[in-house]
């Protein structure tokens, strides 16, 4: 009967024309990271995720997975394996008449499943993790999750403290330029959260945390200069950055590397919290060809401290 009841509804929301995507990949990838951009690329309502149902950046229903004190416990959350969890996510579902919703799940079977619980159809668009992060960010997640055991939940903290504030650690706005999703200029904040199931201790901020921050700042802010190097040095928790870039040769840099400093010295700190002991940028490599120009120094004739010129690599 049960079973019945969820086909026919499930045809009942296709009539409707809802239409579903799932984000999948392992744990710890980072779709969490990225589920709100893909929700503006595709117009898509809500997001599912880790038992919880969101929508922009508010929290409608469900229970978080990262709240149980077990793996097994946490994986069945997600899944909403409990019928009361699934009904009260449910009936938000139709209160709200959402069309397009977005699953995150760690494989497509676990998407199905997902939908299956929820009386959704079965997700139309499948979306890997690796279509929309490099081999390197992806790395970085897990490296972070690995070592630290942080997760993250893609609303501000205050909806997350409402409810959960026992495991929230700290919150990030994420400030990005992403060429894979084509979006730019885009704000979300998030919080970081250490789950029951996963506690580790005190937790500072990641290196790789740090250079994402970075590498977003400079491709916000000059996107054709390109990061060549990025070294993180001194303590982590008011660390210095030591920037080395690849420019264009004709493009002009008189002055942008001192606004470009403060920029990424601004935003961190706004954004974050974390003080940075000092931020210093070179020019590491100039692309192109030809004689140097008054582009390539300051007003004063002179190049610019912490900037060293070199001819193009051949």
């Amino acid at each position: 009967m049960v079973r019945l009841r969820r086909m026919l509804r499930s045809v009942l929301w296709t009539l409707r024309g809802v239409q579903v995507t799932a984000l999948v990949g392992k744990s710890g990838t980072g779709k969490s990271f990225r589920a709100q951009l893909i929700a503006q690329k595709y117009g898509i309502d809500v997001i599912v995720d880790d038992g919880l149902l969101i929508q922009g950046q508010k929290i409608l229903a469900g229970r978080s997975a990262k709240r149980e004190r077990g793996a097994i416990e946490a994986v069945k959350a997600a899944v909403f394996h409990d019928e009361t969890h699934a009904r009260e996510v449910l009936r938000v579902l139709e209160r709200i008449r959402a069309q397009r919703i977005l699953i995150l799940a760690t494989s497509e079977k676990m998407a199905v499943r997902i939908a299956g619980r929820l009386d959704l159809p079965r997700p139309q668009r499948i979306i890997s993790i690796e279509d929309v992060a490099t081999e390197e960010e992806i790395d970085a997640a897990l490296r972070s999750r690995r070592a630290q055991g942080r997760h993250i939940i893609p609303v501000p903290p205050i909806e997350v403290r409402r409810d959960y504030g026992h495991i929230v650690i700290d919150s990030i706005t994420i400030f990005l330029r992403n060429k894979i999703l084509r979006r730019r200029g885009k704000v979300f904040e998030k919080t970081v959260v250490s789950p029951q199931f996963e506690r580790r201790g005190s937790v500072t901020v990641s290196e790789a945390a740090l250079t994402q921050m970075v590498l977003h700042c400079v491709g916000e802010f000059a996107p054709e200069f390109a990061v060549e190097r990025l070294v993180v040095v001194g303590d982590l928790r008011q660390p210095g950055l030591e920037v080395m870039l690849r420019v264009p040769f004709d493009v002009p840099v008189a002055g942008r590397l001192h606004q470009l400093r403060d920029y990424i010295i601004s935003s961190v700190e706004r954004f974050s919290g974390l003080l940075l002991d000092q931020v210093d940028i070179t020019v590491d490599q100039i692309e192109g060809a030809g004689p140097p120009d008054a582009s390539t120094a300051t007003d004063g004739g002179k190049p610019e401290p912490g900037r060293r010129n070199r001819r193009p690599r051949r």
